[in-house]
């Protein structure tokens, strides 16, 4: 059904509140299950064990649920499951710590959760088509990361009064106002061919195969390059929090909070100035300056441990995540525009960065406790030099895709055409 023009305008605010609630709704429980466990006797290798079953089961159904949010008509629903499997999951924390109730809680919010990123993606491009994609992409992200910044402050603060359990009320109180912001989206303003990458006049058993996901040589390098971007990414904060408490710079606590706002902060602007310079220097240029990000954060970060290199590290990490998380699901929809596998290709590049981030942390580890802080902070950083080459290399087949007009037809753009 084509979007209704009223509905549209009246579409943009609940979607820009739906983006800052759920960011406390996605990552709200995380950072302080552990501690919350830990606090009611649990070793740290059932930590550990709970935490990866979550991680693995999102990570694994994030592509399908992009297949999911393709195929249905009802996307507002698949913000609406996560919503509440949140406000159940916090309750079976704060009533039971069985593990395998826990468990379960997690493996159930991962995989409503591995929806959402792709459902909110699909919706605003079936609001506001390819046309006004980037432009609100930027200003969903700058209300995403300022909800992370908000709902960070409010967790430290509630915690700090009233102990680790309001932390876990928070998250679910942030799931309810993300479901009452995605049932404030009418109906009619979402145009369902157009969200998941039909054109114009284009019906939906004109969908490409999902074949396409592994000819489109476009799509194919963009994945590889953010996998290795996360794998020296993922873990180069929470290391750099472990050598500088190690070597009692910093308060942890404080410490935790304080990367959180910094680099937060630096992504909300970062975000809005990704939207301008995409609409005036093509995808290309914004993801190439992102990847470049993280070499010069590793050498910071390996020459200045302590609590004052907190600033540089995490504003290049800002740098980094913000131009991303705008460019990322811009060049995905428009890479894939035309072939109805708009939010499977979301899906299955959010799996491959995941799947980076995952072995980060273990790499990462590893080589610190082999060789040293300086020299990991180091090798995580050159992971992204593979990025850079990556990106470089294959500059013939990506800057016609980065840097075609959104409604523009083209062989060099047409993802077919780039595979062949």
């Amino acid at each position: 059904m084509p979007a209704n023009s009223d509905g549209k305008s009246r579409a943009i605010w609940p979607l820009q509140s739906l983006n800052f609630f759920m960011a406390d709704m996605q990552a709200g429980i995380g950072p302080f299950l552990g501690v919350f466990l830990l606090a009611h006797g649990w070793q740290s290798g059932l930590i550990g064990s709970v935490m990866s079953i979550g991680g693995v089961a999102g990570m694994v159904m994030t592509g399908p649920a992009g297949a999911l949010i393709d195929a249905t008509s009802h996307k507002r629903n698949y913000v609406i499951i996560p919503g509440v499997c949140t406000v159940l999951a916090s309750a079976v924390i704060l009533l039971s710590q069985n593990f395998w109730l826990i468990a379960v809680s997690q493996i159930a919010t991962a995989i409503a959760g591995a929806a959402i990123g792709p459902a909110v993606s699909g919706i605003t491009l079936g609001i506001v088509r390819q046309s006004g994609f980037n432009r609100q992409v930027g200003h969903n992200q700058a209300f995403n990361h300022a909800g992370n910044m908000v709902g960070a402050g409010l967790s430290g603060l509630l915690g700090w009064m009233f102990g680790l359990t309001a932390v876990f009320w928070l998250a679910a109180v942030f799931a309810v106002l993300s479901i009452i912001s995605v049932l404030m989206i009418p109906g009619d303003a979402i145009d369902n061919r157009v969200a998941r990458g039909m054109k114009e006049g284009e019906s939906d058993d004109q969908a490409s195969g999902y074949r396409v996901l592994i000819e489109c040589k476009p799509l194919l390098v963009l994945a590889a390059a953010l996998a290795l971007f996360h794998l020296g990414n993922a873990a180069m904060l929470p290391l750099y929090g472990l050598a500088v408490v190690a070597d009692k710079q910093s308060d942890p606590a404080g410490f935790v909070a304080l990367t959180i706002v910094v680099a937060q902060g630096v992504m909300i602007v970062v975000s809005l100035i990704a939207m301008r310079m995409a609409e005036k220097e093509g995808l290309w240029l914004v993801l190439l300056v992102s990847f470049v990000a993280l070499p010069i954060r590793g050498l910071i970060a390996a020459f200045v441990i302590n609590r004052w290199g907190v600033y540089p590290v995490q504003i290049l990490d800002g740098v980094g995540a913000g131009l991303q998380s705008v460019a990322v699901p811009a060049l995905v929809a428009r890479i894939l525009n035309g072939t109805g596998r708009v939010n499977v290709g979301q899906g299955a590049v959010m799996t491959m960065q995941g799947l980076g981030a995952s072995l980060s942390p273990a790499l990462g580890g590893w080589i610190a406790q082999e060789i040293g802080y300086s020299a990991m902070f180091v090798i995580l950083g050159s992971f992204a030099l593979g990025s850079v080459a990556l990106w470089i290399g294959f500059a013939s087949i990506l800057k016609p895709a980065c840097a075609e007009t959104p409604d523009q037809s083209s062989p060099a753009a047409d993802p077919l055409g780039a595979a062949a």
